[in-house]
């Protein structure tokens, strides 16, 4: 059994996993500073570079699990990720509001095949 880590910038936490033909990495924005709208796209840049980093891309994404802080905010998230996504292989997506740590405003956790 092999499996890869792709080590993160927190001790003790790896940017992304690969096991078996399956990548799962998790994505917050690096400046905190920005609205919901452009965190959404800082993550969502991250994300294309972890996936890329492990050999896969988003047409492979299988499932999302995003956290947001405000659920009333959701709009502006989905406008972001409905332009970054495309019209085809979407994945299976789950929105689940939270309190994320300091001005986080978003966080998702991404299972994608190889």
């Amino acid at each position: 059994m092999t499996i890869k880590r792709y080590p993160g910038k927190a001790f003790g936490r790896s940017k992304s996993v690969e096991h078996n033909g399956v990548v799962y990495t998790v994505v917050t924005a690096p400046d905190v500073s920005a609205d919901l709208k452009g965190q959404t796209q800082q993550v969502l840049e991250q994300l294309d570079a972890n996936l890329a980093e492990a050999g896969t891309d988003k047409s492979c994404l299988l499932s999302v699990t995003i956290y947001i802080t405000d659920m009333s905010k959701k709009p502006v998230l989905n406008a972001v990720w409905d332009a970054w996504i495309g019209a085809d292989n979407w994945p299976q997506r789950a929105c689940v509001e939270v309190k994320l740590e300091g001005d986080t405003l978003v966080e998702m956790v991404v299972i994608a095949a190889k």
